[in-house]
């Protein structure tokens, strides 16, 4: 194929790829991205309309980013020329902009934050007189790495990975739409096409290529009986240890079981080791996450109070840099989950406070804590005789707080352990404090 000629994506070409094979040629193959494609969404009100400006396509590899810059081009009826900024210079860029006249054509720059600023000043004329709807598709944030004028001259659409769901989709359109896998003597196993979705990741691109090479090893095997490609087929096509993991079954409840029970017995080897086997099998590294989360409350608490502040340092770690080097932080959580002080008074506390919320009758706020904002409320004993602690020696005063019904009533009992225990000393100085006379300031 030369430089200049018009990719044709529909165009049927044994040696392609199958996911060149398969890409979607109408919005309605399109999987993903609804949240710019979907019913009065930016990106397809703007195809509607046939108003398309210049865009930055925003989004990991494998997002369909080069094919929604070919669909525009063929719902626009506009020449689409897609190049790579990673193989080809601006001399080759401003010579397609020239071969195509006076023709409108959508130029599409795969990997566009590798031109440079000078090579990114070169688009703005041609963008800004209209001559070519340009999008540039990069993985990289485009704050940091497009130069502004352009940035101020075109709509940055944001593409985010495929879910498993859409991978799903996308591999049983590939199954049963593409030719060469149909004269294959194949099938694939429903738990198998799952584990596949998992396996890629976000990615579709990754996930047909590894669909293709578990049909070439069927394909390989010589054999005219149908084969099923299932978890091991797949496993050797991966070439990886795949762990056998369900998400929304038993598995996925005892491994995080496991987990936490782990940490709460203070085994940190244990504990690495049912992590690993999480994430391995594909789970969701947010949702290990919000356990830890979970547990620095419920199983260390006050404890250790960092416990909550390093599991949600973790939490926004990982969010920040992604695997798998963000695996390190979940890790390094677990191990201090694991190795710090425990203490399970705050659950227990909150937990018979709620008993008490929904078995007891609403009990009044007592007036002298009541907030008084208007003078209504003043006059009607709102706030009335309230005892402001810091006027107070050590900013304790003997008032009461609960309703009178619950008077003395006592739901949380620290331990002697870790922090907790100076939090008990701390309870033990207000009890004593409060003998005092409320007038000794």
């Amino acid at each position: 194929m030369e430089l200049f000629e018009n990719f044709d994506f529909s165009r049927k070409d044994k040696k392609k790829p199958l996911a060149d094979r398969v890409r979607p040629k109408t919005l309605e193959e399109f999987f993903g991205q609804t949240h710019i494609l979907g019913e009065g969404k930016i990106l397809k009100v703007l195809l509607e309309k046939k108003e398309i400006p210049s865009m930055i396509f925003w989004g990991p590899s494998g997002v369909g980013k080069t094919t929604l810059g070919w669909l525009i081009g063929k719902y626009l009826e506009l020449p689409f020329f897609s190049v790579s900024a990673v193989n080809i210079g601006i001399k080759e860029v401003k010579e397609i902009i020239q071969k195509a006249k006076l023709k409108k054509i959508v130029l599409f720059v795969d990997e566009f934050h590798r031109f440079n600023k000078l090579q990114q000043d070169t688009f703005l004329p041609f963008v800004e007189r209209g001559d070519i709807i340009l999008i540039g598709a990069t993985t990289e944030n485009p704050s940091f790495e497009i130069i502004t004028p352009l940035l101020s001259r075109m709509r940055v659409i944001n593409l985010n990975p495929l879910s498993k769901e859409d991978l799903i989709k996308i591999i049983k359109r590939a199954i049963s739409e593409d030719d060469e896998l149909k004269k294959i003597p194949a099938r694939i196993e429903e738990d198998t096409i799952a584990e596949l979705a998992t396996l890629a990741d976000g990615d579709a691109r990754r996930a047909l290529n590894l669909l293709e090479v578990c049909f070439s090893m069927i394909k390989s095997a010589k054999r005219d009986t149908p084969h099923v490609i299932n978890h091991e087929v797949l496993q050797e096509a991966y070439q990886k240890k795949i762990a056998l993991y369900d998400k929304k079954g038993d598995m996925h409840y005892d491994l995080i079981s496991a987990l936490h029970k782990s940490m709460r017995g203070s085994d940190p080897d244990a504990a690495l080791y049912w992590l690993a086997r999480m994430i391995e099998g594909g789970e969701d590294p947010l949702y290990i996450a919000r356990r830890m989360v979970r547990f620095a409350s419920e199983d260390v608490g006050n404890a250790d109070p960092n416990a909550l502040i390093i599991a949600m340092a973790a939490k926004e770690a990982f969010e920040f840099i992604g695997p798998p080097e963000g695996y390190l932080a979940l890790a390094q959580a677990c191990i201090y989950l694991c190795l710090c002080e425990k203490s399970n008074a705050i659950y227990k506390a909150y937990g018979a406070a709620v008993r008490d919320a929904k078995k007891l009758p609403d009990y009044s706020v007592p007036m002298h804590i009541r907030n008084a904002p208007t003078r209504l409320m003043e006059d009607m004993g709102y706030g009335k005789n309230y005892l402001y602690p810091h006027d107070f020696k050590d900013a304790i005063v003997d008032q009461e707080y609960f309703p009178e019904e619950l008077k003395g009533r006592r739901y949380y009992f620290p331990t002697d352990r870790g922090f907790e225990r100076k939090l008990k000393d701390f309870m033990e100085k207000v009890k004593e404090a409060k003998k005092r006379n409320p007038q000794d300031r």
